[in-house]
Formats: structure tokens, sequence, C-alpha cells
């Protein structure tokens, strides 16, 4: 018995599925780039084992929890400990079990063709997870997880990462990147600069983040420039820890192009804690064209990932905290939110700025006419709620015919759960092939086109984007 079918996500149709094959099996087994991810460094700078089944499997992922709980399982019965220091389960083969008992609700879900990636390309598992297999499933995890092989950099290794971007605050230490970099091993992990908690006054920390933000770098944030400078020296740091890019979780992609009083006085309300709601809105609109505009300055891709209203469920954040699932996306408005920014920057040199979306509705109308415009805006791939078979292949359709394949920038896993890191790359490229396929079959593509744009859209694109060295390929 197997989990995976051969053909899985391929053509019904036989002609059509016969090309499918040949063209995945042209870029099966190319490096895997992962540009934007939430995956821990410590695991890498320490390589320490992962702990057990669920810890690796269930806890990390929200995916696994936003669905469980979805159907009245208790986060505290998932091993997810209240805030305050309130009980939860602790015996972690009770937490597979109830996993197992419901993995039913995943039938049709990309978590379900991930988990089961994982489960038989990793694990040698084969019988399908349930009540029944649950123990047997656990002994076999837990029993690999002790060996070498199974270690973080072994693993990452076996994947075949060429590059693996985590993301970090402005104000971390960056200790374990610099653990990293002073090491021997030669498995390329690096940071990204995640600026939100210093761009955004609504965000909890803010205002003692400043603080601390002065603190890191020297700069006199009581003044405008000041704040701009502290910024570029965070910036260098993340450079020098490896970063090549930024990123930005906004409510919205509104931006602005103030000018030089109007920022300096807009600042002025928002240190001093007297800026109007207006106002906040307008200073991370403004930090947006400030943004792109350092990146100018020290060529760090840019990329936005506007629209999740997040933690919508006000009780499970007060007494979990954030990312358990209960992130939901929201209308954008793409065309005149990015305006001022693409007016003041679009046409720069060099410049690269990634947009992601939650809202599928704008790919069509609004972001692949701009991407296909803008020689600074590209189109991040499908995204969160979507990076799934059919919200793939609705991306593909949407853009293609206005942006192309070479306004896009590649797939993006943007996991947590590092085991599902090959299976969302190779659902990926499984889906692309299956796009390209059916252009060969109504030869809008001729065949050596599709197996071109199949490794660009795998290798050459990422590179290209990130300004990431071939490694000979």
């Amino acid at each position: 018995m197997s989990l995976l079918h051969p053909d899985r996500l391929f053509p019904p149709e036989p002609r059509t599925r016969d090309i499918a094959r040949a063209i995945y099996a042209g870029i099966r087994d190319q490096p895997i780039f992962s540009p934007h991810g939430h995956c821990d460094p410590a695991w890498f700078a320490e390589d320490a084992p992962f702990a057990d089944p669920a810890s690796l499997l269930v806890r990390p992922d929200h995916y696994v929890l936003r669905m469980l709980v979805s159907q009245g399982v208790r986060y505290e019965d998932l091993g997810v400990a209240p805030l305050d220091g309130g009980p939860a389960e602790t015996d972690m083969r009770a937490v597979w079990r109830r996993f197992a008992a419901h993995y039913h609700l995943f039938r049709g879900t990309p978590t379900r063709l991930w988990m089961d990636h994982a489960f038989e390309t990793l694990f040698d598992l084969t019988a399908p997870l349930g009540p029944d297999t649950a123990d047997a499933a656990y002994d076999r995890i837990a029993a690999c997880l002790t060996q070498p092989e199974f270690r973080p950099r072994a693993l990452f290794e076996r994947f075949d990462i060429e590059m693996l971007a985590t993301t970090e605050g402005a104000l971390d230490p960056l200790d374990h990147h610099r653990t990293l970099r002073d090491s021997a091993w030669a498995g390329r992990v690096v940071t990204t600069y995640r600026p939100d908690e210093v761009t955004d006054p609504d965000h909890p920390r803010f205002r003692a983040g400043l603080d601390r933000l002065a603190d890191l770098t020297g700069c006199n944030l009581d003044r405008w420039d000041g704040y701009l400078d502290a910024h570029r020296v965070r910036r260098g740091a993340f450079r020098a820890a490896g970063a090549v890019a930024t990123d930005h979780g906004v409510p919205d992609p509104q931006t602005a192009d103030l000018g030089r009083a109007e920022a300096r006085a807009l600042y002025d309300r928002v240190r001093r804690g007297t800026a109007a709601p207006e106002d906040v809105a307008l200073f991370r609109a403004q930090m947006l064209t400030e943004m792109a505009r350092m990146s100018i300055e020290d060529g760090m891709v840019m990329q936005i990932h506007p629209g999740a209203a997040r933690n919508h469920n006000r009780r499970v954040h007060a007494r979990f905290g954030p990312d358990k699932g209960f992130d939901i996306p929201r209308r954008a408005n793409f065309t005149d939110g990015l305006a001022p920014l693409l007016n003041a920057v679009g046409n720069a040199p060099g410049l690269r700025i990634v947009v992601f979306t939650l809202d599928e509705t704008t790919l069509g109308r609004e972001l692949a006419p701009m991407a296909g415009a803008y020689p600074a805006l590209l189109l991040g791939a499908a995204w969160w709620f979507f990076d799934a078979p059919d919200g793939i292949t609705r991306f593909r359709e949407a853009v293609t015919e206005t942006a192309g394949f070479y306004n896009t920038v590649g797939f993006a896993d943007d996991t947590r759960a590092f085991p599902s890191l090959p299976a969302r790359h190779d659902m990926s490229r499984r889906l692309d092939a299956a796009f390209l396929a059916a252009r060969v079959a109504d030869h809008r593509l001729r065949e050596e086109e599709a197996h071109e744009i199949a490794r660009d859209l795998t290798v050459t694109l990422p590179r290209r984007t990130y300004r990431l060295a071939s490694s000979g390929a």
C-alpha cells in the first residue's frame, strides 16, 4: 500500500497527463528555495533532535490546529498551554492519538497531502493514519527522531534546500544566525528583516520597541531622521546575518508619499503617543514607501504580505497568544493602495517588490496588470489559504495572461512545519507541470518551452528575484 499516487495532481486526460509527467520529471529533483517562511533558526543553530511526533507535526502547524479546533478539539488537549499557566496535556502520545482520531477531517485539504508525503517519504509509513494506526505511527516517527539522519541539519541536506529564509523581528538579537554563520556547516539559512513591531503604532510592543531600537542602534529616535537611520542600522545588521529580503505584514496595502515636513510631524505625533487612528494608518502607509526607498539603497528585496485580519478570535488570542489559526483573509485594494509607492519608486532600477495577497479577486483585476507594467513589482506565489492545489491553479490562471510567468517569483512555502517543506514544493512543481501541460496540449506552448518555463519557475526565478548565486545549476 502507498499513501501517495504517482500521478497525484496531474491531469486525468491521458495525453495531457503524459506531458505533465515529462515536465515534472525535469524539475522533480531540482534544489529547493524557500525565500519566505517561519522555521525556527534555533533548529539549525543547535541541531538538537526534534522532541516527539506531536511537537514536530501537530502543535507548531496552525493549519492543523485550526481544523481540529473548528471541530471542537480544545487547544489544551493538543498540548497548547494557556498563557496564564493553566493545565494542558503533557503526554504527547495522547496528543498524537487525538490528532489521529481526527485525521479524517483533513480529507481533500493540502494538509492531508503534505502530511501523507512526510509520513511516506520521511518515515516509511504506508498505512493510512487513524485511531488503529496511531500508536504504530507514533512509535515509528519517534524512533526515527532519535537517529542522526533526522536532525535538522541532516534533513535540510536530505531535502536538498539551497536556501531557507527565516523571519525575525527588527529587535531580534539574531544569536542563532550568528551561531550558524560562525559554524562549519555549509547549509544556507538566512534571516529576513520584519520590522512590523516598530513600524506599526497599533502593535502592542510599539512604544517599548522604539526604546529598544534606540538602545540597539544608538540612534536618536526622538527625531524622524534618527528613526529612519535606526532602520538602516538594523537592516545592515540583518544583511550581515545573511538577509536578502525584508517582510512587511500589514493590515492592508495602503502606501503614502508624504513630504519631509509632513512625515516629520506625523512621526512626532506617533512618538508622543498623540496620534489619531487615521495617523496610525498613514504612518504604516508611509513606512512601506520608506522601506522601499531603503531597499533601493541596500538592495534587499521587499516582500509585502497584506490583508490578514490577525487573531480574529479575541478570546483565543488573549488565552493562548498569536498564531493559533485565527488569522482570516480580508478584502484589499492594491490599485489605489500601492499608487503612492509605485509612483514614487515603481520604475527604480533594481528595486524588487514582491506582493502577496489573500484576496484572490485582486489577482486578475489589479495585481497582474500592475506587475505586467511596473518594473519593480513582482507577484508572490499563492499564499497561506491559497497555497493549495486549486488555489495555485487559480493563481496561474488569473495572472499568466496579463503578467506572464516572468513577473512572478516562484514558490514560497511560508511554513512553520519543517517536515512539510519538501511536500509543499513537490505539490507546487506538480501543479506547474499540470498547468504547462494543458497549454502544450491546446497548442499555446511548445513542449520544449514548457520544460524551460518549469525550470525557470522552480529555480531561475527564485535565484533571480532574491539575487542568489547559482550553485552550478
